[in-house]
């Protein structure tokens, strides 16, 4: 294959599929890892996608298909972890949490190491990582209809037994946020978010900051009625207060 095809071929994968990763590229074009590479750099240097950890994302990324669980995690990882360090800051021993679907509230649930916590959750990722770790915790994971795509469950019967639950802190991900709007891509999930939210004390909303100025499908919530928004690093245009000091 020649190189203007090969080049072809890439940005028509990854605007197609909105992200594609290295391993992809070379079995697909029957490449070398250092080729694919260097044509990725090259196509981003043209700014005709962007690359990411292990991949190349579409610029058109949020205007797409929603991606799996497995794209996502492939998707800002550092930054994502980062956010999660972040977020950590403003849990405390015997808290009781809601955790809500998404792989950057996953670090998250990788990072809690405390002697005690209640976690509400309605996402079976954060759930195995939780059960996995054998602390005394107490750990709730909510049912209803499952999707499969986020590995969340939602609808009428996730949303009754959330609306009798109170919780003195939500932790959020979410697809986009525009203007004071948080999005994600389906009404379905962005309502049982918005339900734990409302059933919370304290409300935050933890994201890479890729996710800043996109837009998505449905508007769930305000960013102004949060606790925090928490990225990886501080953006001058988000909305954030802090219990324990000015910034972080």
């Amino acid at each position: 294959m020649l190189k203007e095809e090969r080049l072809n071929k890439i940005i028509e994968l990854v605007n197609t599929h909105g992200v594609v990763d290295v391993n992809e590229l070379i079995t697909t074009l029957n490449v070398s890892d250092m080729t694919v590479r260097r044509d990725l750099a090259e196509l981003e240097k043209s700014r005709q996608l962007k690359r990411i950890h292990g991949g190349a994302q579409s610029m058109n990324y949020y205007k797409r298909e929603e991606l799996s669980h497995e794209k996502k995690t492939i998707i800002h990882p550092e930054e994502k972890k980062e956010a999660a360090r972040k977020a950590l800051h403003y849990i405390v021993e015997g808290d009781t949490l809601f955790l809500g679907p998404g792989t950057t509230i996953e670090f998250l649930a990788q990072l809690l190491d405390f002697q005690y916590l209640r976690i509400i959750t309605n996402s079976l990722p954060v759930f195995n990582i939780l059960h996995a770790k054998n602390k005394p915790y107490q750990i709730y994971l909510v049912g209803g209809e499952y999707r499969s795509l986020t590995g969340a469950f939602f609808g009428e019967m996730a949303n009754k037994i959330l609306f009798d639950i109170r919780f003195a802190k939500a932790f959020i991900g979410a697809n986009a946020v525009k203007d004071d709007w948080i999005m994600t891509a389906t009404l379905e999930e962005g309502t049982t978010q918005e339900i734990a939210l409302r059933n919370a004390s304290e409300r935050y909303l933890v994201i890479d900051s890729s996710k800043l100025d996109c837009e998505d499908f449905y508007r769930f919530f305000s960013v102004s009625e949060l606790t925090a928004l928490i990225t990886e690093k501080n953006q001058p245009h988000v909305y954030m207060t802090d219990p324990k000091q000015d910034s972080i």
